[in-house]
């Protein structure tokens, strides 16, 4: 059976996971150098920084930490300084035992997860970062999900940590990674040490940003000439709607994985085509998996609102949502608390909140579905709620 497959499209299709960090990030030079200006102080004086790194889904954020903290600490031991990383995925672990748990696995990978206080475990990972002369720089990645479920106290700890001697020199640098602007959700204690100047913002990537991106990963995972150059263009113009590299990255993947079907021998534009429908499908998925009740049934409404029309106003939405939740037993959030739900559904990229333009009476809020249509998503979602 093995010996009908044709070649491979894919020399190295590892390259096109969502957990590799190429080389060198494209099209993200600046953010890389607004990190090295502010992290200069962690090797040349012992010190400490905190960052924030913002944007929309797909835009490099958490790329841009990795790369960022594998070549930090390559520099930092030509200096002979230690310094060392971890990354902790705050939608997987957000509570603060569960977070600083994952940071003391990093150096005690056994370590139990019951049984120990998160003082406790604060008191080991101090022990462990003072025995090796170390200066940990901790990625808290979807930061958002954390400082909404269990507050910022955990971030208040973590960078006054180590502050208890006297001489001490710091121990711990952190790098917030948010879809959200994360100030709102601080504390005065813990905003005093995240100076509004250490956010770095990340916008939506260009088509032809995104034409470079491609092209990178397609010279890194394909075959030499193993896409049309009209494919790798087609990708960049259908991922630009949302200027999300994940989603182009993806959608390479999927094409090549079409051409290997066919043993067609190179990806071309149709197959492109057919991995495009795919991916809209699990991209969608992926967004409303991560949802909460409300969020849940806000969008349930939405897309109710929505059938046969272009865009709903919030008013339509809210008064579905209601209807909704009542169905659900659930009572309804006030109307401040519902605005708060579209916002999170824009952010996600699930549906599209934007102020009304010409054509519409009034200055209004108006809502429309981006990537599904209203019917396919009212089953989705109902799904996941039954």
């Amino acid at each position: 059976m093995w010996d009908t497959i044709g070649k491979s499209v894919f020399k190295d299709q590892r390259t096109l996971s969502f957990d590799y960090v190429p080389p060198k990030l494209v099209h993200r030079e600046g953010q890389m150098k607004r990190l090295i200006m502010l992290f200069r102080p962690v090797v040349e004086e012992d010190g400490a920084q905190n960052a924030v790194l913002t944007g929309s889904v797909g835009t490099g954020k958490t790329a841009t930490a990795k790369r960022f903290c594998i070549d930090l600490k390559e520099f930092a031991e030509k200096k002979q300084k230690a310094v060392d990383w971890t990354i902790v995925n705050c939608r997987q672990r957000n509570s603060e035992s569960a977070v600083v748990l994952q940071i003391v696995n990093h150096f005690q990978p056994n370590f139990p997860d019951r049984g120990f206080s998160i003082t406790e475990m604060l008191r080991i990972l101090r022990k462990d970062l003072e025995k090796r002369k170390l200066h940990l720089v901790v990625v808290l990645d979807e930061a958002d999900v954390l400082l909404k479920k269990a507050g910022p106290d955990i971030i208040y700890k973590l960078t006054r940590f180590g502050e208890e001697k006297m001489d001490a020199r710091p121990l711990v640098s952190l790098i917030l990674v948010s879809q959200k602007n994360i100030f709102d959700m601080l504390d005065a204690a813990s905003t005093s040490t995240f100076k509004r100047t250490n956010l770095i913002e990340f916008g939506k990537y260009s088509t032809e940003e995104l034409r470079d991106i491609v092209s990178q990963r397609a010279e890194l995972a394909l075959q030499e000439g193993g896409a049309e150059d009209g494919a790798l263009d087609l990708i960049a113009e259908v991922s630009s709607e949302w200027g999300d590299a994940r989603f182009a990255i993806e959608i390479l993947e999927k094409a090549g994985m079409l051409a290997d079907e066919e043993n067609a021998g190179r990806v071309g534009v149709e197959h492109v085509r057919g991995a495009k429908a795919e991916a809209y499908s699990s991209i969608t998925e992926s967004k409303l998996s991560g949802l909460d009740l409300h969020q849940k049934l806000a969008l349930l409404g939405i897309a109710r609102a929505s059938k046969g029309k272009a865009y709903i106003t919030t008013k339509d939405a809210e008064s579905a949502y209601a209807v909704a939740c009542e169905e659900h037993d659930e009572k309804p959030r006030a109307h401040t608390a519902f605005w708060g739900l579209m916002k999170d559904l824009d952010t996600l990229g699930v549906v599209s909140a934007k102020k009304s333009g010409p054509g519409i009476s009034g200055k209004t809020t108006v809502i429309t579905l981006l990537d599904i249509t209203a019917k396919a998503l009212e089953q989705k979602v109902q799904q996941l709620l039954d």
